[in-house]
């Protein structure tokens, strides 16, 4: 079984990481940019019974059938991630397929709170915990139909051979030079919201599957109340996708964690942002205790 996976993982690096073409830029603004059709017209969502496949059953829910079904989006979708024609609307869909390969891999998703970002008209300013890989892939589908939203990743993300085709277009920052990536997000950040975007971000420096709020920075605060944006919220409890020995972002699939995401209310930033960025922190905090995951 373990020979097997690695041999997957070698045909990632091989079929998917091994290119000679060039990443074209995607120059869309807001107002070009075709809508996502909403795959989510309510505002919960919880999984219907019988989404696992039976396939993954009876290949004894090993990664086997996870890992292949991945490197069949990827490739999928590579075309335009390559020539720059990977829309908004593009990645909302490549985003539900790998949610429905969550599922399908006995994924069980409770999401409330979808009407929160709806709500407000323009731009805002989503700031969430990092707790796996898959926040990062599913996000747009629930996101992008209602908001045309941009991340921040870290500069290694976008780097990758795999990923990095699919968040060219996003706001970079190296983690190495607190200072550096301030003035990154601020500049870019404020560039995007002025032109219609919001951004997504991850304040936490990595992921971690327990929430300590000393580690959870003020960085979405701070970017909303100078681009004059409310916060949105998003509490998320992932690590159904675990995180990987050989590959970090390949872990294996944890099938008895339930996946919850929750939207907060959407609060505007006043005065130095202490009160609103504290409110973001109990949110967060709040949920996931509730959800069984320890905080520090």
């Amino acid at each position: 079984m373990v020979y097997t996976i690695n041999q997957t993982i070698m045909t990632i690096k091989k079929s998917v990481f091994d290119s000679d073409h060039t990443i074209s830029m995607n120059t869309a603004t807001p107002e070009t940019e075709a809508a996502p059709q909403p795959f989510f017209q309510h505002d919960t969502y919880s999984t219907p019974p019988g989404r696992e496949r039976l396939l993954h059953r009876l290949l004894l829910r090993s990664r086997i059938y996870y890992m292949s079904a991945l490197i069949k989006i990827v490739l999928r979708y590579r075309p335009q991630t390559l020539s720059g024609q990977f829309d908004k609307a593009i990645w909302a869909r490549a985003a539900m397929d790998f949610f429905d390969l969550m599922e399908s891999c006995g994924g069980q998703f409770d999401i409330t709170g979808l009407e929160k970002p709806r709500g407000v008209d323009g731009p805002v300013v989503f700031i969430a915990n990092h707790m796996s890989t898959m926040e990062t892939m599913i996000l747009p589908a629930l996101v992008f139909p209602w908001k045309n939203a941009i991340f921040v990743v870290k500069q290694q993300l976008r780097d990758l051979p795999l990923f990095g085709p699919y968040v060219q277009d996003c706001i970079a920052v190296t983690r190495k030079n607190p200072a550096d990536d301030f003035k990154q997000v601020m500049t870019l950040g404020s560039e995007k919201i002025a032109q219609g975007y919001s951004v997504i971000i991850f304040p936490q420096a990595t992921r971690y599957t327990v929430f300590d709020p000393e580690k959870f920075n003020t960085l979405g605060i701070k970017l909303a109340r100078r681009a004059g944006v409310p916060v949105v919220p998003i509490a998320l409890k992932t690590d159904f996708w675990g995180t990987g020995t050989l590959m970090k972002d390949f872990g294996p699939i944890n099938t008895g964690r339930t996946i919850h995401i929750e939207f907060g209310e959407p609060t505007c930033v006043s005065g130095a942002g202490k009160t609103e960025h504290e409110r973001v922190v109990s949110f967060i905090k709040e949920r996931l205790l509730g959800w069984g995951v320890q905080s520090h």
